[in-house]
C-alpha cells in the first residue's frame, strides 16, 4: 500500500521534505532547508534518513528555502531524478539556490577568517556550483493541469496565493489498480492580498496534509499602508532610516507595491529606497512578467499606463557589494534586505549598521522562525550577536503581521471549509507546536475530522 513519511516540517516550520512510496517508487514532495536552531541546523548536515539515489522524483509546491534550499545537497549525495516544478518556480529556484550557495559559501569563509565556527575547517552547505547541477534537474510541468509523472504518480496543481508560482497539489497515487488522492497544502497565502490570486480551495482527498505556521492565531487587523506612512513619517521625523529584513520573493514586492502606493498619494516623502538585494532585484523582474499569477487589480494597474506599481519614486536598485556599502553614508532613507528572519545575506552588515541607533526603526513584515535573529528581535533581545560580536539593541523594533503571506487560522480554515467530504486522515505540518495543537483543535471542533501531528521521521501507510 502507498506510504508517506515526514522528513522535515514535522513539529517545527522548516525543512519540508514528504516521501511518499507506492510500487516500490519513491516521490519527495518538497525538498527545503532547516533554519532556525543549531539542532535544526544540523539536520541539514546529517545525511538523509533514506539514501538519496533511491528517490526516482522531486516535486515542488514552490520557491521558497525551506522547501527547495536542501536540492543541491540531495543531488550532491546522489539523487538523479527530474526535480518537477512549474515554469515561475523554475525561475525563482535558479536565483533561489545558487544565492543560498553563495551566501553559505560566503559565511564559511567569513567564519574562517573571524575564527567561529564548529567545522574546522569551516565548510558551506553546498556551493554554488553544486546549486547549478541542481537546476540542470529540473523538468517544467503545467501551472494548472494534470501532469503524469509515472504510472504511480500525477499531479494536478492549483493557486496557493502564497507567492510567484505556489501551488498546492492534488497527488494521485496509483497502486494495484486503486487510486489514493493525497492533498499537499504547501503554504497557503492570504485572501484579498495584492499582486497575487486568492488561494483556491479544495474540494475532495483522501488524506491532507496541510501547513499550520500561523494555526494558533490571526493576523492582527487593521491597514498595512496606514502603520507604514505611520512608520516611516515617525522615523523621517527624527532623522532615521527604516532597515526592513524582507524575503526576496514576495515580501519586497508586496513592501514595494504599498511604498508607490503611499507616495503617489503623498502620504510619505520621496525618500531614497534601497532593494540591497540583487535577487531581490531579479525576483521582481519575474513577478512583473508572470502574469498568469497577477490578480485583477494588479492586472489593472499594469494595464493602465504610467506608472510602475513595484517601484518607488526614488529606488535604487543595488547589486554590488560595493553599493551596498555606500547605504552606510546615507543618514535618512529605507533600506529592504534579505534575509526576511535576518539568518544571513547583506540585512546582517545593515542591522550592525544601524540597530546601535535609537533614531532608526527595523521593521519585522513576516514569520520570524524560532532560534533566528529575527525572533531574538521580535522578542525584545538587547543585543543582537552579529559578525561574532554582540550588537547592542536601540533601534526601535515595529512588527508588521499584516504583510505576512502566509495565511491566518481563520484562513486556513477558510480553506479547509471547501472540501465536500473529509479526509480520512490529516496530517498537520510546517508549525510549532502551539500552532500546530491549536489547528489540531480547530479543525476536530469545527469539521470532526481525525488529525494527526506526525513526528520527525514518522511513516504512515495511506490505507484507504
Amino acid at each position: 500500500m502507498p506510504k508517506i513519511t515526514f522528513l522535515g516540517a514535522a513539529g517545527t516550520v522548516t525543512g519540508s521534505k514528504h516521501l511518499v512510496e507506492a510500487e516500490g517508487k519513491r516521490l519527495l514532495v518538497d525538498c527545503g532547508l532547516f533554519q532556525g536552531s543549531k539542532e535544526l541546523n544540523q539536520r541539514n548536515w546529517e545525511r538523509l534518513a533514506i539514501d538519496p539515489a533511491t528517490i526516482d522524483w522531486v516535486l515542488l509546491t514552490h520557491a521558497h528555502i525551506d522547501h527547495t534550499g536542501y536540492l543541491p545537497r540531495l543531488v550532491r549525495d546522489g539523487f538523479r531524478g527530474p526535480i518537477f516544478s512549474n515554469p515561475a518556480t523554475h525561475e525563482l529556484c535558479a536565483y533561489l539556490l545558487p544565492d543560498s550557495a553563495h551566501l553559505q559559501e560566503e559565511e564559511a569563509q567569513f567564519a574562517s577568517q573571524k575564527g567561529y565556527s564548529q567545522h574546522t575547517p569551516p565548510l558551506p552547505l553546498y556551493t554554488v556550483a553544486e546549486s547549478q547541477t541542481a537546476l540542470a534537474q529540473f523538468r517544467e510541468i503545467p501551472r494548472a493541469d494534470a501532469f503524469t509523472i509515472s504510472p504511480q504518480f500525477s499531479v494536478r496543481p492549483h493557486d496557493a496565493g502564497h507567492i510567484l508560482g505556489s501551488s498546492w497539489l492534488e497527488l494521485t497515487i496509483t497502486e494495484n489498480g486503486k487510486q489514493t488522492l493525497v492533498v499537499f497544502s504547501g503554504d497557503l497565502g492570504r485572501y484579498g492580498q495584492p499582486i497575487l490570486k486568492d488561494p483556491e480551495s479544495p474540494t475532495r482527498a483522501d488524506f491532507l496534509v496541510c501547513e499550520s505556521t500561523y494555526g494558533d492565531r490571526d493576523h492582527p487587523d487593521g491597514s498595512v499602508p496606514d502603520a507604514l506612512a505611520d512608520l516611516i513619517n515617525r522615523v523621517v521625523k527624527r532623522g532615521g532610516s527604516v532597515v526592513i529584513p524582507a524575503f526576496a520573493v514576495g515580501r519586497t514586492q508586496t513592501l514595494m507595491y504599498y511604498m508607490r502606493q503611499l507616495e503617489d498619494q503623498n502620504r510619505i516623502p520621496r525618500l531614497p529606497v534601497y532593494i540591497d538585494s540583487p535577487m531581490a532585484i531579479n525576483v521582481t523582474d519575474l513577478y512583473v512578467r508572470h502574469r498568469e499569477d497577477h490578480d485583477l487589480e494588479f492586472a489593472q494597474l499594469e494595464n493602465s499606463g504610467g506608472r510602475d506599481p513595484l517601484n518607488c519614486q526614488n529606488v535604487h536598485m543595488t547589486r554590488t557589494v560595493d553599493d551596498s556599502k555606500k547605504i552606510n553614508s546615507v543618514s535618512t532613507c529605507v533600506i529592504i534586505s534579505a534575509s526576511g528572519m535576518a539568518t544571513g545575506g547583506r540585512i546582517l552588515h545593515h542591522l550592525a549598521q544601524r540597530l546601535p541607533d535609537a533614531r532608526n526603526a527595523i521593521l519585522l513584515v513576516g514569520y520570524q522562525a524560532q532560534d533566528t535573529r529575527g525572533r531574538a528581535l521580535e522578542g525584545g533581545a538587547k543585543f543582537l550577536r552579529l559578525f561574532g560580536k554582540e550588537v547592542p539593541v536601540r533601534a526601535e523594533i515595529v512588527q508588521l503581521d499584516q504583510l505576512s503571506a502566509h495565511a491566518g487560522r481563520s484562513e486556513l480554515l477558510r480553506w479547509l471549509s471547501g472540501f465536500s467530504a473529509p479526509p480520512r486522515q490529516t496530517f498537520l505540518v510546517h508549525g510549532e507546536t502551539n500552532a500546530l495543537d491549536a489547528l489540531r483543535a480547530g479543525i476536530t471542533s469545527r469539521f470532526h475530522w481525525p488529525v494527526t501531528i506526525p513526528a520527525y521521521k514518522q511513516s504512515f501507510d495511506l490505507v484507504r
